[in-house]
């Protein structure tokens, strides 16, 4: 008699799970001491490990890619499309999210006064340390004096600037450059295979940061900014599906089918917050879905410093949320004004700790809102990061998609296989 096996849970629904034991687990624990240390801990061992594995992937992935591409015409051909897809792309958001803010305003049904306050100190000295570097400072940043300190302290421009042009070198010396290739690809290969093992400690993970989150904060810190965290979610739940789907319309990607692929890395993104965590994932998915590694390889990490559309909308929409909540009237010369700020500044803070919100001290100061507005805000910045991950781990994977198709990089029959195994 053949024995039942009961079905094995996929690591999307075992996420769900950890993230409702998380919230339930919060609101028991709520203050205590003890168990938010606990759920802390292994919250920060599942994103150490995660952390561990990132920058192998992108060396070794990046590197193998542009070596294959071999054409630095070709890569500036790629970097130029994906730079002006990205700003695109944040422009669109920044607007939506003005465009929101003025229908809604939700800061007019806020009295500011009965808000209590959150520390920012963190952040004000982020934004001290960003604001003196300018755009020469910021580009000179992007070359590493010493690529193991880029390695170490974890700067990923500097890092995609190294390995785009040790691929490009490694091209360059043609038969002699294949055993670094064949050993870069055995690296990303054993890394992606580490990435399996760590990805069974995901939904434990989840449960602990999403844990903490609750028990430090509570559920009662969402109610006074309620309307606010809704109206940011409802704001990028339309992003992802209108206007992210109009992207994929034009460029003949099947929305539905790409958003069944990335839910697992989407859930991820969204219970941990941080965009890291799915990036191993991410590369792999994107390389099956039909997109040539090169291509993959180059835009995706770029994508995580550059195409933060989450944090568009974000901080745009806070920003007016501040302005109205303190009676200040914007007209439309200050709010296009906003917009051509928060472009230079998001762009200028890229890889900043914190950035969303650095970015927002860097601007609100701009349209007359004292900073200690920002206060007010802060406790919940934790609920929204959570949306503003996701939607920037799905824009991320609709503009590999886009420049893969652009280049004549994408292999329709690959693609449709995938699928066909994926839904099966």
């Amino acid at each position: 008699m053949k024995k039942y096996r009961m079905p094995r849970l996929s690591l999307g629904w075992q996420i769900i799970i950890g993230l409702i034991m998380g919230i339930i687990f919060g609101v028991i624990f709520y203050h205590n001491k003890v168990a938010i240390v606990a759920m802390q801990n292994l919250g920060t061992i599942f994103i150490s490990l995660i952390q561990m594995i990132v920058l192998p992937i992108v060396v070794s992935c990046l590197t193998v890619g542009i070596a294959n591409m071999g054409d630095i015409h070709k890569l500036g051909r790629v970097g130029g499309k994906t730079l002006i897809y990205f700003e695109v792309m944040t422009t669109i958001a920044i607007a939506l999210g003005l465009v929101v803010g003025n229908i809604t305003h939700p800061g007019t049904f806020i009295n500011i006064h009965d808000l209590h306050g959150s520390d920012i100190s963190k952040y004000i000295a982020t934004a001290k340390t960003a604001s003196h570097t300018g755009l020469w400072d910021t580009l000179m940043g992007i070359i590493p004096t010493n690529f193991f300190a880029s390695l170490s302290a974890g700067d990923m421009m500097p890092i995609i600037f190294f390995s785009v042009f040790f691929g490009l070198g490694t091209a360059a010396i043609g038969e002699r450059g294949k055993i670094i290739i064949d050993f870069l690809q055995a690296v990303s290969e054993v890394m992606f295979k580490v990435t399996n093992w760590v990805m069974k400690f995901a939904p434990i993970g989840v449960f602990g940061l999403i844990g903490m989150t609750i028990a430090e904060m509570g559920i009662g810190a969402l109610a006074p900014l309620g309307l606010f965290v809704l109206i940011t979610y409802v704001t990028m739940a339309f992003f992802i599906v209108v206007i992210l789907g109009l992207v994929c319309r034009m460029f003949k990607i099947k929305y539905w089918s790409l958003m069944r692929v990335i839910k697992d890395e989407f859930l991820i993104a969204f219970s941990t917050a941080s965009s890291e965590a799915t990036l191993p994932r991410l590369v792999s998915k994107m390389e099956n879905y039909g997109v040539s590694k090169g291509i993959v390889s180059f835009v995706i990490p770029t994508g995580y410093t550059f195409n933060l559309d989450g944090s568009a909308i974000y901080q745009s929409l806070a920003a007016l949320f501040l302005a109205q909540a303190y009676g200040i009237h914007l007209t439309l010369t200050h709010q296009i004004t906003l917009l051509l700020v928060l472009m230079i500044t998001s762009k200028g803070m890229a890889g900043v700790p914190g950035a969303s919100f650095v970015v927002l001290l860097a601007t609100v100061s701009t349209i007359g809102v004292p900073m200690a507005g920002l206060t007010f805000i802060a406790g919940i910045d934790r609920f929204v990061d959570m949306a503003r991950t996701a939607v920037n781990v799905v824009g991320n994977s609709v503009a590999t998609i886009v420049i893969g198709k652009s280049e004549g990089e994408f292999d329709v029959e690959k693609n449709k296989k995938y699928l066909a195994d994926f839904e099966s």
